[in-house]
């Protein structure tokens, strides 16, 4: 089979491709690379006329303030439109986003209608931030979601006007036309399970798949300081609560000064990334997640110890009785709790990533994964 792949976020889609190319089908991936992050693609629509231009960049800020077009998005449209002749022929197309083109919403339609024109059936899939994912986040129904800090505090709407984007009705037509026409709707965690199933809609969840053949298991050994890792992504700063993290690790250092070393990165692409946390026992992920994010699941595959999203609701679904990460709270004290106890209990640390392990290669696995995506997509 012939599969396209559109956008990427995490490396989920790459992922993706490897589990299904294991399975002997041909997958291409076309989209940004997520800025910074740098994340791999076979057909690449990131923005490049106004990288370096200061003067460009005055232009965009111009047009846009008088003409509300924003010349990036435009361009990753425009890139999308030069490339759609070679991509044809495909006997499935999976949108990562309803906004996967990441252009304007006017001009993804009608990209979008072209690109199924000339293939044979497409899926969405719901790994982020979603229209019915927002409406039901806003609804506040949630003890608590991404947009808790923006609940709390709506002059922060600056800082979360991607999120709220998908409220707004050009985002929501381009939604539903989306999803009127998609053969599937697929969630990849909890977060996104819970918000569809409670609106209705059909979507089973297929967990995300993690490449467990490349990403080799470290066992920990705790024989020095106990080492911690922050990743920070200022774009969602907010999001995940690294606030909360930042609180707790000012603690944590005073406390075991002799015990501990803390590493902390800021948008740093994703390989540089990942190699940074290798020397790392814990790693600190997010605080307002019921469910593993991508970043967490790679750190547990390689035997770490992350402070994530780990609910009762994500327990329960997966029938676990041992911790395979840290529920991470949105709570300072608790996290420094959390920390301690492990600081104090090495042993510890060393179970969870054995036990972190375990779990991915059980429920992630990019081969078995890729499997229940052909059959959601009954191809």
């Amino acid at each position: 089979m012939k599969i396209l792949l559109v956008g990427e976020y995490s490396r989920l889609h790459n992922s993706l491709k490897e589990g299904l190319v294991a399975l002997h089908h041909e997958v291409s991936i076309v989209g940004t690379g997520d800025g910074f992050k740098q994340y791999g693609t076979d057909y690449s629509i990131a923005p490049k006329l106004l990288e370096n231009s200061q003067l460009l960049q005055i232009v965009k800020k111009v047009v846009y303030k008088l003409a509300k077009l924003n010349l990036e998005r435009a361009e990753k449209g425009l890139r999308f439109y030069q490339l759609l002749p070679k991509l044809k022929g495909y006997d499935h197309v999976q949108l990562i986003n309803s906004d996967a083109l990441e252009t304007h919403p006017a001009i993804a339609k009608w990209l979008l209608k072209k690109l199924l024109d000339q293939n044979k059936q497409m899926s969405l899939l719901v790994c982020g931030d979603e229209t019915p994912v927002i409406d039901y986040c806003l609804a506040g129904k949630l003890k608590y979601s991404v947009l808790t800090p923006y609940l709390k505090d709506k002059s922060l709407k600056k800082q979360f006007v991607y999120s709220i984007k998908y409220t707004y009705n050009n985002h929501r037509k381009l939604f539903n036309w989306v999803q009127s026409r998609a053969q599937s709707i697929i969630t990849s965690d909890i977060d996104y399970k819970i918000p569809l199933q409670q609106l209705g809609y059909n979507a089973p969840m297929i967990p995300n798949p993690v490449n467990t053949a490349a990403i080799k298991f470290i066992p920990l050994k705790v024989t020095g300081k106990i080492i911690i890792f922050l990743g920070i992504n200022r774009g969602s700063y907010l999001k995940k609560g690294i606030a909360f993290f930042e609180g707790a690790l000012a603690i944590i250092r005073e406390k075991y000064p002799a015990l501990v070393e803390i590493i902390i990165t800021e948008d740093i692409p994703y390989n540089e990334y990942t190699r940074l946390y290798d020397s790392a026992h814990i790693v600190l992920d997010q605080v307002y997640a019921y469910d593993q994010g991508y970043n967490a699941l790679e750190a547990m595959a390689k035997g770490k110890v992350v402070f994530t999203g780990a609910e009762a609701e994500f327990t329960e679904h997966y029938n676990l009785t041992e911790r395979v990460a840290i529920n991470a709270l949105p709570d300072k004290d608790a996290l420094v709790n959390g920390l301690s106890y492990l600081i104090e209990n090495p042993e510890e640390i060393v179970a969870t990533g054995i036990r972190a392990r375990a779990f991915i290669e059980k429920e992630h696995d990019y081969i078995k994964v890729a499997q229940k995506y052909l059959e959601a997509w009954a191809i």
